[in-house]
């Protein structure tokens, strides 16, 4: 990927986050170097669980947040990825 597609797909990706409230602000609510659980995000945030976790879906599939122990059914921690953090960067 050159600098120019890269760049695209950055200014893809916030548009992607600005159309929807829940996601940018559950992005919002993990800036930094923070991990925390989708019901600290919803109760931070006041979006429902469903919409966090839709939003972590939807970040998640653009490789803006990690989970950090897929494997457990409850307790989900969330991290931002370094693109994110990027992201977090240009939306601030």
């Amino acid at each position: 990927m050159n600098k120019k597609e890269s760049e695209e797909n950055i200014w893809e990706i916030i548009g992607f986050i600005k159309v929807s409230s829940s996601r940018y602000k559950t992005i919002k609510s993990l800036s930094g170097n923070d991990y925390k659980m989708p019901s600290e995000i919803a109760k931070e945030t006041n979006l429902s669980p469903t919409q966090v976790s839709s939003a972590l879906n939807d970040l998640k599939s653009k490789k803006l947040v990690i989970c950090l122990n897929e494997n457990a059914k409850k307790g989900r921690l969330y991290k931002t990825t370094k693109l994110g953090l990027k992201i977090l960067e240009i939306l601030k």
